[in-house]
Formats: C-alpha cells, structure tokens, sequence
C-alpha cells in the first residue's frame, strides 16, 4: 500500500475515486436513499477537484482504495473502498493526515455510527452537533476536534 497527495487530478483518477466515494457510502451510509446518493454523487467530483490537498491510498495493482480529502486542518472527507474496510486503512490514512497536514479537526453524519467511533478512537471530540446538514438535509453532524 502507498499513501501520497496528489497534485495531478486527472479525470480518470476523478472517476476512480468517485467509484470508491460511491462504494463506501452505500456500506456506510444507510441512512441517505438511492435517489440522494444519486444527487450527492453529482457534486463529488468537484469537491475532489477543489479540495487543498488531495491523498490517497493505491494496493499493489496500482488502484486507489482509499482517500481523503483536507482543507487547512480539518478533514474533509474520508472514504475506503468497503472491500477494505476493517484492516486498518482508515487509521493509517488520518494518521497521516494529523502527521503530515497537522489534521485536528473534522465532521461526520452522527447517523454513521461507524465512523463517529472511528473518529473518537482516533481521539477526537465532539464539540458541536446541528440537526442538519450543510445543505440543509435533516441528518444531525457531529463536529469533532482532535483532544490533545
């Protein structure tokens, strides 16, 4: 496995990354329906585009597996493919991002149960929550900050 930014956002890169985006919400996100993944995968590849830093993690054929994206220090988004889900690809990744890009900060649907323990294993702290979301969706977000 290697984990690195990237600079070169290529569209091929872009679509393979929204395959990854794609896999990983239907495992984890059971909340959103059919039609709501549909809407939010429209806007992924700009976000993917636009964040600051960009990193992601490829297996041995090359493939990406795993990303995440940060803007200053706070994580933006993370996603691992759900075949890879479990072995430790999520801790290596943040790891890295509260190594290299000083990561302290974050948010997470509070309906993704999951990954709100992942973030608290990982030492972070809810700080705030809202009962929607940033586009005004009615799914609560915990934000969370790195405890020190």
């Amino acid at each position: 496995m290697e984990i690195f930014e990237v600079k070169n956002r290529t569209i091929i890169l872009i679509n393979r990354l929204l395959e990854v985006w794609e896999d990983s919400v239907r495992a984890t996100h059971l909340f959103l329906s059919n039609e709501e993944i549909k809407n939010i995968k429209k806007y992924v590849p700009k976000a993917l585009e636009r964040v600051s830093y960009l990193v992601i993690m490829k297996n041995e054929n090359n493939m990406p597996i795993a990303f995440m994206g940060i803007e200053d220090t706070k994580l933006e988004m993370l996603f691992i493919k759900n075949s890879e889900r479990g072995k430790g690809l999520g801790k290596q990744l943040l790891n890295y991002g509260i190594e290299n890009y000083n990561v302290n900060e974050l948010a997470v649907n509070e309906q993704n149960s999951n990954a709100k323990e992942f973030y608290e294993h990982m030492g972070f702290k809810i700080y705030k929550r809202t009962e929607i979301d940033e586009q005004g969706n009615p799914y609560p977000i915990l934000y969370m900050k790195l405890k020190k």
